[in-house]
């Protein structure tokens, strides 16, 4: 990391987040282990080729992962750094991933911005019966999008 670091701000208006298609990622398990592999001191991180213009809006906000065409699951972003070698932004996420309530996405190139009015609600969020399914049927259930 560089000078050049962005962190988060409590005092910023809210954040604004992103959407990624997870490639290669059959399932949300797939997803999860890759991101386990890549954590390094507490951070996730994700190399990109440009900082996003509104880089500033998005810590804080989240990047939402896309898997068979349904956003399934987010990470929080933390903030983005320069990698020295080579001048490509390295987005710092959060190692966590949160389930999100699957909802459609078409898949795109690269990442897409994502206003917190079309971000789906976390699973668990709210109090419900699926809270108390096994983890494997939840994980089909999310797969269908049925959840």
């Amino acid at each position: 990391m560089t000078a050049h670091d962005h962190h988060f701000d409590a005092a910023s208006p809210a954040p604004l987040n992103i959407s990624k298609v997870a490639v290669g990622c059959a399932d949300i398990d797939a997803l999860s282990k890759r991101q386990q592999l890549r954590a390094l001191n507490g951070e996730v991180p994700l190399i990109t080729r440009f900082m996003p213009k509104r880089a500033s809006e998005l810590i804080g906000g989240s990047i939402y992962w896309i898997v068979k065409h349904q956003l399934v699951a987010r990470q929080r972003i933390l903030g983005f750094a320069e990698r020295e070698e080579d001048a490509r932004t390295i987005v710092r996420l959060e190692p966590q991933l949160v389930l999100v309530r699957a909802c459609p996405k078409r898949a795109h190139q690269g990442w897409r911005y994502l206003a917190a009015a079309d971000a789906p609600a976390d699973l668990g969020s709210d109090t419900d019966a699926a809270e108390m399914l096994p983890a494997e049927l939840m994980r089909r259930l999310i797969a269908l999008a049925l959840i």
